[in-house]
C-alpha cells in the first residue's frame, strides 16, 4: 500500500477557501508563508479525522459535532471556520442553534461534575 504524494500548500489554502465557504483561518493564512508544512500536516489531520469519503458520518454531522466541540471548548477560529463551513453546506440555523445549546449543556454539566465535593461537604449529616 502506497501513500498518496502530500497536496501542495496551495491545494490546502484552495480547498479550504472551498471547504469553509471562502474564509481561510487567519492562523493558517499566516502559517502559509511561516510554517507552510503545518499546513499540509493540518490538512492531512484534518482528512484523517473526517474523510471526505468512507466515513461514517455525514459531513453536516462531522460540522455540527466540531462545532459543538470549538464552543465547549472556547476555540474561537475553530468556531469561525466551521460558522462559515456550516453556511457554505446550508446547514438550518436551528441546528446550528441546538448545536450550541448542546454545547452550552455540556459545559454545565461538566460544572455541576465539577461542584461534586462542594455539594457533598454542604449535604447535612445524618
Amino acid at each position: 500500500m502506497t501513500n498518496p504524494a502530500a497536496p501542495t500548500v496551495d491545494q490546502v489554502v484552495a480547498n479550504m477557501t472551498r471547504s469553509l465557504n471562502g474564509q481561510v483561518p487567519p492562523a493558517i493564512q499566516h502559517a502559509v508563508t511561516v510554517m507552510p508544512e503545518m499546513v499540509v500536516r493540518h490538512a492531512q489531520d484534518s482528512a484523517f479525522a473526517m474523510p471526505a469519503e468512507g466515513g461514517a458520518l455525514s459531513n453536516e454531522t462531522r460540522t455540527l459535532i466540531y462545532l459543538g466541540i470549538a464552543l465547549a471548548t472556547g476555540s474561537r477560529a475553530c468556531i469561525e471556520a466551521m460558522t462559515n463551513k456550516a453556511q457554505g453546506l446550508g446547514i438550518e440555523s436551528a441546528k446550528l442553534l441546538e448545536t450550541f445549546r448542546i454545547a452550552r449543556f455540556a459545559e454545565a454539566t461538566r460544572v455541576l461534575g465539577n461542584a461534586e465535593p462542594l455539594l457533598a461537604a454542604l449535604e447535612p449529616q445524618a
